[in-house]
């Protein structure tokens, strides 16, 4: 660990336990489930967090990490959160991602979201177990602002986002609502991606998105 990690972490601290007293009961939250970077701003501390039934100290972290190419000392991460955050277990939510979630935003166990990264939920998003999302990445499952035909019926409602097991997403790709990818699949960096794929073990890419490969298999460095 450096000097800079030790320091980040003795800043933490009180961001730390004002997160954890406030979503889990004194038995839990005193095991310091999550761990919070004085770099991140709790926007909106409302909303509940669930965990699994085993906690262990530090099993989510978030905004720390270090992507070379930004500079993390600079980096801010925001927590907007009025709705429901789950995790299945360990997660990593790197330094200068942001949450807003009104909705119901589920982590797999062993998440990694590398920096500088956004998820909007207003309705829902589900991730599966072992994913990893690259940098400068946007999850969306909104318009935000509603249009209605005519006879004043909404024409551009929330729809779901779903990613299997085992799913890589590169940096710079931008999810919109009614994105669906199967596990142990790749999505390219840049795509813009917003309908349901099927099959897996493909690597999905372009715009508009199509297959690019079949019958590949990824691994973390």
């Amino acid at each position: 660990m450096t000097a800079f990690d030790f320091w980040n972490i003795l800043c933490s601290i009180p961001k730390t336990l004002r997160f954890n007293l406030h979503y889990f009961p004194l038995k839990t939250a005193l095991k310091l489930p999550v761990f919070v970077s004085h770099r991140t701003f709790l926007r909106e501390l409302h909303g509940q967090v669930v965990l699994p039934e085993q906690v262990e100290t530090a099993m989510i972290r978030i905004g720390f990490g270090d992507v070379g190419h930004y500079d993390r000392k600079r980096s801010r991460s925001i927590w907007q959160v009025s709705g429901t955050v789950s995790f299945g277990g360990k997660a990593s939510i790197g330094h200068g991602s942001k949450l807003s979630v009104r909705g119901h935003l589920a982590f797999g166990a062993d998440f990694n979201m590398t920096a500088e990264s956004t998820i909007v939920c207003a309705h829902r998003i589900t991730i599966g177990h072992d994913c990893l999302v690259g940098w400068d990445t946007l999850m969306m499952d909104t318009d935000e602002h509603p249009l209605y035909d005519q006879e004043g019926v909404r024409i551009n409602p929330d729809k779901p986002i779903r990613l299997g097991d085992h799913v890589w997403i590169g940096c710079k790709c931008v999810l919109l609502k009614g994105a669906s990818i199967p596990s142990h699949c790749v999505v390219a960096a840049g795509t813009l991606l917003k309908s349901t794929f099927k099959g897996e073990n493909q690597v999905i890419g372009g715009n508009p998105p199509t297959v690019l490969k079949q019958e590949i298999r990824w691994e973390h460095l």
